[in-house]
């Protein structure tokens, strides 16, 4: 199968290079822009995926793509962990996710840094468990950000993976397909900053390899029992698997 690499801009500058700048355009509505379009669904997800967790009852955790620290916050409100580290490139994301925390009195337990997920600069078996969410289908060079993950995490600890996702089933695919390509980035050009940062979004859903397929490449990396839970008929997906 071709590897497909699709980019914000497609400019020379590198899809990590874009994604920052991109993210740091649309930081201000990314959670409004989140609720809206997910109809408030994408916080039930990202409880689901928390949960993943309870039974491990993670101390430290890394947050891979943390962005504006909504995960992040809610593990520290759920899984009630000693510490949570969150990185993410886009320093316009983490800024909004300090105001967050401090707001919420976390600031002891979530800590936010710019960070690159294919250069930790974490020593080997740091983490109890790291999470991303909606972040993997924008990493440069997956093999080496799953590797890099996996590498900081301690033996036994759990990856838990939170991402789109395409639907399967007529006709919610077909309704579904539509709204994410033209009605979503119709609504992100009129209320953010960036005409391509909603169809890069679903661009970058359709080249992912979802499925049996992600799961494989876990495998590849050397993570052991993946899983693949499709969550509200397939429009986003968790993938758990061990170290």
């Amino acid at each position: 199968m071709t590897k497909v690499t699709v980019t914000p801009y497609g400019s020379d500058a590198g899809k990590k290079a874009e994604v920052a700048q991109m993210f740091d355009k649309i930081a201000p509505q990314y959670d409004l822009l989140n609720r809206v379009f997910s109809l408030g669904i994408d916080i039930h997800w990202r409880k689901k995926a928390i949960a993943y967790l309870l039974k491990s009852k993670p101390e430290t955790i890394l947050d891979v793509a943390s962005g504006t620290a909504d995960v992040a916050i809610l593990m520290a409100k759920i899984l009630q962990p000693a510490h949570i580290v969150g990185i993410d490139i886009a320093n316009q994301m983490l800024e909004l996710g300090r105001v967050k925390i401090k707001d919420q009195a976390l600031s002891d337990i979530i800590t936010l840094e710019t960070g690159d997920s294919e250069a930790l600069r974490f020593e080997d078996n740091s983490f109890d468990a790291i999470t991303v969410a909606f972040g993997v289908r924008n990493f440069e060079n997956l093999d080496k950000g799953l590797s890099e993950m996996l590498r900081v995490l301690r033996p036994g600890g759990r990856l838990v993976v939170l991402e789109f996702s395409k639907p399967h089933i007529f006709p919610f695919k077909q309704l579904y397909n539509t709204y994410f390509k033209y009605v979503l980035p119709y609504i992100g050009r009129l209320t953010s900053r960036d005409v391509r940062a909603y169809t890069y979004l679903f661009e970058s859903v359709q080249v992912f390899p979802e499925g049996l397929d992600f799961n494989n490449i876990l495998t590849k990396i050397g993570f052991q029992n993946p899983s693949c839970e499709r969550l509200t008929l397939g429009i986003c997906s968790i993938y758990s698997a061990v170290k």
